[in-house]
């Protein structure tokens, strides 16, 4: 696990932490049956993943894990620097829209 997070992983985790986002809690760096996601909501059942330039040089492994983690039930969310650093807001909406498409998401935070 990385004790430090990316610029674009920062930038993210300050609009999830301490439910900032409608009340919905995350994780940061949670370890799913081996594998470390950059966050994850409980409740809503999503994986965020943050990709860097490593990313492009394991798509293999990314695939594996996402296809593990959706027979799971949980859905993976991706997302690039690029788009964080220059659309954190409307990244922002698109994960309460994801966290909200649950019918009893409100419940279960």
């Amino acid at each position: 696990m990385r004790h430090q997070m990316t610029p674009a992983e920062h930038a993210l985790w300050t609009h999830l932490r301490a439910r900032r986002l409608s009340g919905f809690h995350f994780r940061r760096q949670q370890v799913i049956n081996g594998y470390i996601v950059d966050f994850y909501c409980h409740a809503a059942g999503l994986v965020i993943e943050v990709d860097g330039d490593i990313h492009s040089r394991q798509k293999e492994y990314d695939k594996e894990r996402d296809n593990y983690l959706q027979s799971r039930g949980m859905r993976v969310f991706r997302l690039s620097n690029e788009l964080i650093h220059n659309n954190i807001d409307i990244v922002s909406i698109s994960i309460l829209d994801l966290c909200q498409e649950l019918p009893d998401s409100q419940t279960k935070r």
